[in-house]
């Protein structure tokens, strides 16, 4: 099966800030602007798989209403990290010792008590393999974070090499920005 992972508008004015778990809505301006610039790269009818969450879950429905698709499959294991009492607080304010300590375990360390890379890890496998199973293409609608782990998945490949190539890989993953993933040749 062949995947076009498209990364969520940017939520308005939160440059800065943590927000993975934080259910934030887009403006829809921006939304359309998104939904413009996928509309030609994207066949009629392609099914559509989406984040719950508002900034995702919101486009999803506009992309499949507009491919005259079903409407789009909202999947939990496809959310952000959620980053506990790190949420909505900027960057720069969460205590250095708190990142240090993140940093010095990738794998399970649960910022502001949040999730760790691994679990969010073992819900996109569950995802990949699940998805593995179908043929043809769909569109994903998610986040940075699981684009990254999306990205990573192969098949038999453990949940702790993927989440830690992941945490490990810099986030350069631009909001709106399209990629391609084949399962069938990962």
């Amino acid at each position: 099966m062949r995947l076009h992972l498209v990364r969520h508008a940017a939520p308005e004015g939160l440059e800065g800030v943590c927000y993975g778990g934080t259910d934030l809505s887009v403006p829809a301006s921006r939304q359309r602007e998104l939904l413009a610039r996928l509309l030609p790269r994207l066949p009629g009818g392609l099914p559509v798989f989406s984040s719950p969450m508002k900034r995702c879950a919101d486009l999803a429905a506009a992309l499949a209403a507009a491919l005259k698709s079903a409407p789009p499959t909202l999947d939990g294991r496809l959310r952000e990290m959620a980053f506990g009492t790190w949420e909505m607080q900027r960057w720069d304010d969460i205590p250095q010792a708190e990142v240090d300590a993140w940093n010095a375990d990738l794998l399970d360390y649960r910022p502001g008590g949040g999730d760790s890379v691994r679990d969010v890890a073992a819900r996109v496998v569950s995802f990949c393999e699940d998805l593995r199973r179908r043929r043809g293409e769909a569109a994903v609608i998610c986040h940075a974070g699981t684009i990254r782990l999306l990205t990573r998945w192969k098949p038999g490949r453990s949940v702790a090499d993927i989440a830690l190539e992941a945490a490990r890989t810099p986030h350069r993953i631009a909001y709106g920005e399209v990629q391609m993933l084949d399962l069938d040749k990962a």
